[in-house]
C-alpha cells in the first residue's frame, strides 16, 4: 500500500484510497496521479470499457470503486447523476432531477458541474436552467439531503464544482452580479457559513485547499476579483490579494481553478476576444506577494487548468501551445505546438513525469514534464469531441466524449 503524507491525508479524507479521484481534477484539484496509464491508445486499443452517456461537460470522479457524474437529456428536460461500476462501466444507479433547455456558450453544457465524494456521500450541484441546487446522496443512491443555491444567472451557463472538506461542502458561488464562497455541513446539509466576494463576470474556478505550517488548512479561492484564504471553520479571512486590473483594462473572467505549488499560487483569467492575465502569488502569514504577473493575448490558458512539477508549471493554451515556465520567474522555458485542435480539458500529470492532453476532437497528445526540451512520448484517439476534463483512478485513463465515456487501460479490453 502506497505511504500517504500527512498532509495528503488531511485533504482526502481519512479511508479513501490514493487511487481515488475524488473531485474536479482529482483530491486537491491538483490533476496530478501516481498511476501510470499506457502512452498510446485508439478506440482499438487498450479500451477496457466504452459506454453510451448522456450529453454534458461534467468530468467524471472515481470512489470506492464507482464512478459519478453529471449528464443532461438532449431536450433539456432532465439532469441526473450517474453512478458507474468504474472496472466494468455498467449502471449502478441514477437519480435525475427536472430542468429546462436553455441557451449556453457553444462549448459548455447543461451539465458541466463535476461532483464531488467523502466516505460517506457523492455531492452535486445541479442547474435546472434557472436555478441551482446541491444534492447530496449516499454511495448507494439514497437521497441524504439537498441545499438551494436560488437563482444563478451567466451568459455561458453553470459550471461551478463543489469541494469536500472538513465536514464541509464548499462552494464557490459567483455569478453576473453576485458571488460569495458557502460552507455547507456535509451531514446535515445546513449553511454553515458563507464569505461574500466582489462580484465581476460569472467565473467557475474551484476551490482548493492549503494546508499550512501548524498542520490547519484553509480554503483558498480564485476569481476576478482576486485570491483569498478562509478559515474552513469559520470562514475568516487568513490573507487576500486583489488582482491589479489596471485603469480601463476589461476585468477577465476566471475559469481555470487556481493552483498551489506549496505556497504559491498560479492564477488564469481570460476572455473570449483573447485577452489573457496570468500570475505567481507567493502566500507567507496574512501577506501575499507577486512573483511575476504577465497580460497577454492567447499566450497563456483560459480554460484548461495547469499543472505544477518542482518548481515549473506546464500548461496547455486553449489554441494548443503547450509550454514550460518558471514557477518563480514566469520565465518560458519552451513553447511548442501539441495539437492543432483547440483544447478545453484540462490536462493530468500520471506517472511522475507524463503530461496528458486531450483536445477538443478527442486526440491525445502525451508529453514529458521536464524544462529541458518539448518530448513527444505517445498520443491517442477516441474520435469524437472532448470538452471534459479526464480523470485518472487504479491505472486507468477515464476521458468523456461527446457520446461515449471511455476506460482506458493497459491490459486492453
Amino acid at each position: 500500500m502506497r505511504r500517504i503524507s500527512l498532509a495528503l491525508l488531511l485533504l482526502c479524507g481519512a479511508t479513501l484510497t490514493a487511487a481515488d479521484w475524488t473531485r474536479f481534477r482529482g483530491p486537491n484539484g491538483d490533476g496530478v496521479a501516481a498511476d501510470d496509464i499506457p502512452l498510446n491508445w485508439s478506440t482499438k486499443k487498450n479500451v477496457a470499457w466504452a459506454v453510451p452517456i448522456e450529453p454534458g461537460n461534467s468530468s467524471p470522479i472515481i470512489a470506492k470503486g464507482k464512478l459519478y457524474l453529471m449528464t443532461a437529456s438532449a431536450d433539456g428536460s432532465k439532469r441526473a447523476l450517474v453512478c458507474l461500476d468504474a472496472k466494468t462501466g455498467k449502471s449502478n444507479w441514477e437519480r435525475n432531477f427536472g430542468g429546462q433547455k436553455v441557451k449556453v456558450h457553444a462549448k459548455s453544457s447543461l451539465a458541466s458541474c463535476t461532483p464531488a465524494t467523502d466516505d460517506s456521500n457523492v455531492y452535486c450541484a445541479v442547474w435546472d436552467g434557472q436555478t441551482m441546487a446541491v444534492h447530496a446522496f449516499d454511495h448507494d443512491g439514497k437521497p441524504k439531503w439537498d441545499y438551494k443555491l436560488g437563482k444563478f444567472a451567466s451568459q455561458h451557463g453553470a459550471g461551478l464544482s463543489p469541494v469536500v472538506h472538513d465536514g464541509k461542502v464548499f462552494i464557490n458561488f459567483d455569478q453576473d452580479g453576485a458571488a460569495e464562497l458557502l460552507a455547507i455541513d456535509a451531514k446535515t446539509g445546513d449553511k454553515v457559513w458563507s464569505a461574500s466576494r466582489k462580484a465581476y463576470r460569472a467565473c467557475y474556478s474551484t476551490p482548493t485547499i492549503r494546508v499550512l505550517p501548524d498542520t490547519k488548512t484553509e480554503i483558498v479561492v480564485y476569481s476576478t476579483a482576486g485570491a483569498a484564504g478562509y478559515d474552513p471553520k469559520t470562514g475568516a479571512v487568513n490573507w487576500s490579494w486583489v488582482t491589479p486590473w489596471e485603469p480601463g483594462e476589461m476585468a477577465l473572467r476566471s475559469v481555470a481553478s487556481p493552483l498551489l505549488a506549496k505556497d504559491t499560487l498560479v492564477c488564469l483569467n481570460g476572455d473570449g476576444s483573447g485577452s489573457r492575465y496570468s500570475a505567481s502569488v507567493t502566500i507567507s502569514g496574512a501577506k501575499a506577494t507577486v512573483n511575476w504577473e504577465k497580460r497577454s493575448s492567447k499566450l497563456a490558458p483560459y480554460v484548461p487548468c495547469p499543472i505544477v512539477k518542482d518548481d515549473h508549471i506546464y500548461w496547455i493554451t486553449d489554441q494548443g501551445i503547450a509550454e514550460c515556465v518558471e514557477l518563480k520567474s514566469g520565465k518560458i522555458l519552451w513553447s511548442e505546438r501539441a495539437t492543432n485542435n483547440p483544447v478545453s480539458a484540462s490536462p493530468v500529470l500520471v506517472g511522475g513525469d507524463k503530461f496528458i492532453v486531450v483536445d477538443e476532437r478527442g486526440a491525445s497528445i502525451v508529453f514529458k514534464a521536464q524544462p529541458k526540451e518539448f518530448e513527444k512520448l505517445g498520443e491517442g484517439d477516441i474520435g469524437e469531441a472532448v470538452f471534459a476534463s479526464p480523470a485518472v483512478a487504479d491505472g486507468k485513463l477515464y476521458i468523456r466524449g461527446a457520446k461515449k465515456l471511455y476506460c482506458i487501460s493497459g491490459k486492453g479490453a
